[in-house]
Formats: structure tokens, sequence, C-alpha cells
């Protein structure tokens, strides 16, 4: 393969990439509860792995599919809650028994992804890391293979590496990432850039500037590294969260390992691998993509992914509407669900709990779990 890549002194050559890369590693981070696709999304049963966007594949299956046409299952690792191990090992009997990372408590994506590619460096110093998260969507397969090769060659040359999607809309409720000139890899059609800065969740008017600039990009957590440059950046950035990964991988294999991560994991304060190491790092490049992605984020989101009658309602499940349009209706109870004279509104129908929202609201969902259990219903929560 022919590959431009940009010397130190800002000329250009073409190389011939035909030397065997480092293995690469996937982690699929799969932690959360998708409040705002709530009622059909709970503590127990996250919206990962539900089959959501497929009828019969889980969100995390359809990641691990992406991912193993790239790595292989035994060279994957799912960092995951106790409460969901058994599930994700059912979905997933690919995957390795010790490929199932269980953190006691939720901390956050930095001490679980830190901590994974700590484990797999004791296995592989040379491994190249890619963190995908469990619960998105990609439609455009070959894109999303193309832009992680093209990312995989930047972290070669030690760039701290996240793949940017090109925004379709103002988007507000996501992070951004803003894009130089400056071109560190440039692969098959497929360009790796300098990023300059991240920027959380803009105002409207600030988002309207992004989408028009071309050079802002969503930041939707994928990130592609060496295991090293990962950790020698900890080392500098986040060193007290390092020390503490340390501990816990020094006695991964003895009898200690169970003991050492509860006492070591809930001292540990929360915090993010955007904050903590992407948003401070030196060396940070970003591979623009289109990729078809959506975080299924909520009910408004999710009715844009599934099929639609000829009126714009999204539906899952025995329906009968008459003046009915731009709804989402998913019902799981074989109940028929029937509609008169309403538009942009969302039914959910489950065996313990029904809900029914303006669409333009989806986002607020979470205020309905916050409410559940404040009231003490954790059973719904």
């Amino acid at each position: 393969m022919k590959v431009t890549r940009i010397m130190d002194d800002g000329t250009a050559r073409l190389l011939d990439e035909s030397i065997s890369a480092p293995s690469f590693w996937a982690v699929i981070p799969a932690g959360g509860s998708g409040t705002r696709l709530w009622p059909l999304s709970r503590t127990a049963r996250p919206k990962f792995l539900l089959p959501l966007v497929r009828r019969e594949t889980s969100l995390l299956q359809d990641t691990a599919e992406r991912i193993w046409a790239m790595t292989p299952p035994q060279r994957t690792l799912v960092v995951c809650g106790s409460a969901h191990t058994v599930a994700i090992a059912r979905q997933l009997p690919e995957i390795p028994e010790g490929n199932l990372v269980v953190e006691p408590s939720p901390r956050g994506s930095g001490p679980a992804i830190i901590l994974a590619a700590a484990l797999i460096h004791r296995l592989d110093p040379n491994a190249i890391m890619g963190s995908f998260a469990a619960d998105h969507d990609v439609t455009d397969r070959p894109a999303f293979e193309r832009a992680v090769r093209t990312a995989i060659r930047a972290a070669q040359e030690d760039c701290l590496v996240t793949i940017g999607l090109t925004p379709t809309r103002p988007e507000t409720g996501y992070g951004y990432i803003e894009r130089s000139d400056n071109i560190v890899i440039d692969d098959d059609g497929s360009t790796a850039f300098e990023a300059l800065r991240f920027v959380e969740k803009p105002p409207l008017e600030t988002a309207l500037q992004y989408l028009e600039s071309g050079r802002f990009l969503w930041n939707a957590s994928m990130f592609i590294w060496k295991c090293s440059t990962l950790l020698e950046v900890a080392r500098t950035l986040m060193p007290d969260l390092l020390d503490a990964i340390n501990q816990i991988v020094d006695v991964w294999d003895t009898p200690d390992r169970e003991d050492t991560i509860i006492r070591v994991w809930e001292a540990l304060p929360e915090s993010t691998i955007d904050q903590g190491i992407m948003e401070k790092a030196d060396r940070v490049a970003v591979v623009p993509a289109d990729i078809g992605w959506s975080d299924v984020g909520d009910w408004h989101g999710l009715g844009e992914l599934i099929e639609q009658d000829s009126v714009g309602n999204s539906v899952r499940g025995d329906i009968v509407q008459v003046e009915t349009k731009r709804s989402v209706v998913w019902s799981e109870t074989g109940r028929l669900v029937a509609l008169i004279g309403l538009e942009n509104v969302v039914v959910v129908d489950t065996e313990d709990a029904l809900m029914v929202i303006d669409r333009n609201r989806s986002q607020d969902v979470k205020k309905i779990v916050g409410e559940l259990k404040r009231l003490s219903r954790h059973e719904l929560s």
C-alpha cells in the first residue's frame, strides 16, 4: 500500500508501507444504562445489550462484529460491570473468559480504558489499541475500516488518535474536535490531521459556526493509540491514576487480584479519557470520517434509525393509527397500540411501564429515571 507521510521538514514522501504493523487490539467499554431510552433500557438491562437498530443483534454484538473484521475475538477486551458479565458472555461467546475485565463500580472512561491498555501492554508491549463504545451504531463499515486503518498508521507515529465524525447538523449534545490543516498521515484516501482542541457541548449559535467552518468534527469517543504511548502520556497527565492501575495489573494473575482491585478501584475519582488525556496531550491526531454513525442516544434518534411508514411513524410492534404522523411506537407486550390525531409523540410499552412523551423532549426521559431513583423505585430504574 502506498502511503503519503509528512516528514519533519514538512515535505511529503510516498512510502511503500509493506512492513508488518504491530498487532491491533480492541477494547469495548460497556458501561452506562442508557437512561434516555427508558423504559426499555434499564440499569439491569442497558441499551448495549438490546436489539435496537437491528432486530436480531444487540448494539454490543454489532460493535464486536465491526471490530472483528480487523482483529480477532482473542485480541478483544470488554470492560464492564459485574451485573452484566453473564449477559455479555452469552452474547459474545467468541471472547475468552479472561478478556472480560470487570470493574467493581463505574469510575468513568479514564480508569476503564487505561486499565485495559495496561493489561494489553503487559501481554503485547508493541500493541496498538482501539477503544470503541459498545452502544453506538455504524452503517458504513468499509468507511469505518478505512478510518481505523488510517488511525492505526497515525498511532504508529506515536500520536493519540481519535476518529472525528463529519457533523450533519448543529448538534448541541455532542463534543467537538477542531482539526488543523497539518497532515499527519494521508492513507488510501483517508487523512489524519493534527487536532487543535476539544470542545464540550457548545450552545446552538456556536454549533452553527462549527458546522459552517468545516473544521469541527463530532467526538464519538473512538480512540486508537499505542498502549505504550497512552501509558507514557498518562504517567505525565494522570500519574496517581496510573500508579493505582499498576497496583492492579501487578497482581492480575495472583490470588490478590480481587481484593486489590476492590480496594484500589473504590478510591479512584471519576474521570474521562477525554478530559484527563485527550484534551491535555501534546500529540493528538484526528481522522475525519463519514461512517453512518449514531450514538442511539434517545427515542427521537432511535426513531430516525428504524423502519418508518409512509407518514414518518417509526414502529416496532402492533399499531393502528388514524391521522398520526412522525411518531415513535415501541411495544414489547404484544398489545395493540392505537393512536388517533397525534403528531411527534413517543409511546413505549413494556411489561411493567408505559411511557408517552412529546418526541421533542426525548432528552428529558432521564429525568423520569432520576425521579424513580428519588422515590426508591429501583426495580423500574
